[in-house]
């Protein structure tokens, strides 16, 4: 499948890193291309792309997985059903930017955290960062037995979120530790299910880390 994708060169000219953004139910690329208005200026060297989801959401925009209820076990085989479309968007991207699988993060927003997770601790090789807002793992007891790369996560939270309450991003981090992934869970009081400045500071700060060490150390 072909994925509509917006895109954003690196401002610098030549990207050694690539952000693809992942939107939640009922959004689009563009939503969180808005990220890279404040993220680009410290991030000369990053490309950043932006798809729309693989299906069209029943109540307008597009959505990657099902809409269900936190917890329910078919997120999990949503999640497995999108896989395959979306590594091979991600392996397109890269290719088109001249970058190995290593220098990729991907940046999630609710059900694209979700897909952001599933994908990137399954990459043959590990994206240099996971970053999730508002979301976390579904199919939790299965991530030892399935987990292919370990890079570093952030998850960042509102402690106000009733859509996905922060009980399962806690869950999420505590899952992932136990499978030997360094994770780190960041809880923002006062927000809900959203995103707000400081929440893109905590992200754009975890990614030039992420980066940077990926930098010095490599895989």
């Amino acid at each position: 499948m072909t994925l509509t994708a917006l895109r954003r060169d690196a401002p610098s000219g030549k990207a050694d890193w690539l952000v693809i953004f992942l939107h939640g139910y009922g959004s689009n690329g563009a939503d969180l291309m808005t990220f890279a208005d404040y993220w680009q200026g410290s991030m000369p060297n990053v490309a950043f792309v932006a798809p729309d989801g693989l299906h069209e959401a029943k109540d307008g925009g597009f959505r990657w997985i099902g809409k269900r209820p936190a917890g329910d076990p078919k997120l999990y085989d949503d999640a497995v059903e999108a896989a395959p479309d979306l590594h091979a968007f991600i392996d397109g991207e890269l290719s088109r930017v001249g970058l190995d699988a290593s220098r990729l993060a991907l940046v999630g927003f609710s059900q694209g955290t979700v897909m952001a997770l599933h994908l990137g601790l399954r990459r043959e090789v590990a994206p240099a960062a996971l970053l999730g807002y508002s979301g976390g793992l579904v199919g939790a007891d299965r991530l030892s037995a399935e987990v292919t790369s370990k890079p570093p996560v952030m998850l960042v939270h509102g402690e106000q979120d009733q859509l996905a309450p922060l009980y399962g991003m806690m869950m999420s981090v505590k899952a992932m530790s136990e499978a030997g992934i360094v994770c780190q869970g960041v809880p923002l009081a006062g927000l809900g299910h959203a995103v707000n400045a400081e929440a893109l500071i905590y992200g754009a700060r975890f990614l030039l880390s992420a980066f940077a060490f990926r930098e010095k150390h490599g895989v």
